[in-house]
């Protein structure tokens, strides 16, 4: 390292120190000299005990968002952004506005091999060149092979609906009929009933004309290039692989169902894609891995959830979606989201990725933001980030904190800042300019947009956006909540009250923002992390833990039981840091925006309630 870059990094160091945490920097060149780092930062995850844990032993939540369906798209040639600088704003603005520390990154086999056979190394280079830009922000990336109606090439000039995924060569290889949805609402319709989307896609499963062959060669081929291209430092930052999006089998053969398709069809597919992960120099890092599309739909709904895969182990992470089928008809729930509503949809994510031996992310959620069902967003996406949260609804947490479960990792979909600013020929079709929303069939889900200076700026309200998280738990996580407060229009949504029993915890908490966690401490030498949004300025920002209590916290060091630091990145984004210094302990830690100066009495008598609060609830 040349002695510019040491004088850089110890300056923001000393900056760190000081106490100067809300200043905001820009990326470093590389995600090897992340100036703004920690000692424990950077380290590469891998799965244990049903967690994901990076090298201190700590449990680490990944949230953030899929970047980006401009890869659909034919506009940037099947890459998220124009350009890096692009890349590099969007990063930027991920963590900083939107508080996230992982990203779906989206890839298009379409593109790395637009000749059978061929691997376009351009379009590699661009698309690591655009990874890197995360991982410079700190930010972890977990990419991930899209697909959805199998191939745009499906499609005809005129079609009411594109698709994104296969070649141009491999739909040529298949003479498929011409496509027709007949009477289809939405585009997912298009999955089980457009004749040629589901010869494309059995197809591919059953490896006619060698598709699933060459697809695999890609694959190793794109990992080889990815590990080959990104340093050390960076390629630690690479969570795992996301072979395939939204896997279906087409056409179910005779006397096959959906559970048997998923045995004997897709789990040997993943098998190879493993075996090609391990050629490839990621024999390190999980196949993060979908099951049927269908497992978990409330509408639609095939049996499913990889259920006789056995124990999969730390090789493979269950990967699934969620959307509220019901709430985005519009017909079949006619009202909002309330509290609680997909605690149940999610601990069955929890309990399938316990049966099979690892942990779970999911990797899209999210829900419309225009369109006659735009009006639930507020209450469905946090009614998700609530589930994602525990598994407890809020009008009973505080009762029954020890059922929370693990907290669950998640990519909401997606943070596009092109939103309602593409110029995309639907179909290379140029009387079919597709400009609003996303841009893709009709749908306007990102959760970002630029503004008329070019500013990225968030759609959705930052309070449900940017939330405290256990980034990383020195331990295990016992319980955890989250009550944002976010609006949905003039209505402040408070599902998860402090109980009247906790009347000091009550008045230090108001009507502002807070955050409970409670950990049973490890033995590693790391500080537990916790994610503070921008609605968390340091100097008002209250703690309340057994390891003391704080009204803005100092700067963090190894010997300061509560402090703050910035997160990796140099985007501005903050963390609380939790210091223990046992094993097999339990700890809690209430974090709230709500006090103004609190008096020593008031901190102390909040500290004995949450005491005997966790005493009792918990052990």
């Amino acid at each position: 390292m040349d002695m510019p870059n040491i004088r850089a990094r110890l300056l923001v160091v000393l900056v760190v120190l000081c106490g100067f945490l809300t200043v905001a920097g820009t990326p470093s060149a590389s995600a090897a000299t992340i100036a703004d780092s920690l000692s424990f930062d950077g380290t590469a995850l891998t799965v244990a005990n049903g967690r994901f844990v990076d090298a201190n032993g700590r449990e680490v939540v990944l949230r953030g968002y899929n970047v980006s369906g401009e890869t659909k798209l034919a506009e940037n040639k099947g890459l998220p952004f124009a350009s890096v600088a692009d890349a590099k704003k969007s990063a930027t603005a991920l963590r900083a506005l939107g508080g996230g520390n992982a990203v779906r990154f989206l890839l298009s086999w379409a593109y790395a091999e637009p000749v059978k056979g061929q691997v376009d190394t351009a379009y590699l280079a661009g698309a690591t060149a655009q990874m890197q830009a995360f991982l410079d922000a700190g930010i972890r990336v977990y990419p991930d092979f899209h697909q959805d109606l199998y191939s745009r090439w499906l499609f005809n000039s005129g079609s009411w609906y594109t698709g994104d995924g296969a070649p141009a060569w491999a739909v040529a290889l298949g003479n498929y009929p011409a496509e027709s949805c007949g009477i289809c609402i939405m585009w997912g319709q298009n999955i089980t009933q457009n004749g040629a989307v589901k010869a494309g896609q059995y197809d591919f499963w059953h490896n006619n004309y060698g598709l699933q062959d060459y697809f695999l060669a890609t694959a190793q081929k794109t990992m080889a290039y990815i590990k080959a291209n990104l340093s050390a430092a960076e390629f630690a930052g690479v969570v795992g692989f996301d072979p395939y999006n939204e896997p279906y089998a087409g056409t179910y053969d005779s006397g096959q169902a959906s559970r048997s398709w998923e045995q004997n069809v897709l789990w040997p597919f993943y098998v190879k894609f493993r075996a090609r992960m391990d050629a490839a120099g990621w024999s390190d890092k999980p196949a993060m891995v979908e099951p049927n599309l269908f497992w978990n739909g409330n509408v639609s709904n095939e049996e499913g959830g990889l259920l006789d895969a056995g124990t999969i182990g730390s090789r493979y992470v269950f990967n699934t979606h969620f959307y509220d089928q019901k709430a985005i008809s519009g017909i079949l729930m006619w009202g909002n989201a309330s509290d609680g509503q997909y605690v149940t949809d999610f601990g069955t994510v929890r309990d399938r990725a316990s049966a099979l031996g690892t942990t779970a992310i999911v990797s899209e959620f999210g829900h419309p933001l225009n369109g006659s069902t735009a009006g639930k967003a507020p209450t469905v996406l946090k009614a998700m980030y609530q589930a994602l949260d525990s598994r407890v609804k809020g009008a009973n947490w505080w009762s029954t904190p020890a059922s929370s479960g693990p907290v669950l990792s998640g990519s909401q979909w997606q943070w596009d800042i092109y939103n309602g600013r593409h110029h995309e020929l639907m179909n290379d079709n140029p009387d079919k300019v597709m400009t609003t929303g996303d841009a893709w069939n009709d749908e306007d889900l990102s959760a970002v947009k630029l503004d008329d200076s070019g500013t990225a700026v968030l759609r959705q309200d930052a309070r449900l956006l940017d939330r405290i998280y256990p980034s990383a738990t020195s331990g295990s996580t016992v319980a955890f909540t989250y009550e944002d407060r976010s609006r949905d229009g003039s209505t402040t949504l408070t599902w998860n009250p402090v109980p009247s029993s906790l009347p000091n915890v009550s008045s230090l908490v108001g009507s502002g923002q807070y955050s409970v966690l409670v950990w049973r401490s490890g033995s590693g030498s790391a500080p537990t992390e916790l994610h503070l949004p921008a609605s968390f300025p340091t100097a008002s920002t209250t703690v309340v833990s057994d390891l003391g209590t704080v009204y803005g916290p100092p700067a963090y060091t190894s010997s300061t039981p509560i402090g703050a630091a910035l997160e990796p990145g140099g985007t501005g984004s903050r963390r609380l840091l939790l210091t223990d210094s046992d094993s097999g302990v339990l700890h809690y830690a209430l974090v709230t925006n709500g006090a103004t100066s609190p008096s020593t009495t008031l901190l102390n008598a909040a500290k004995s309630e949450l005491s005997s609060w966790v005493a009792s609830k918990i052990g």
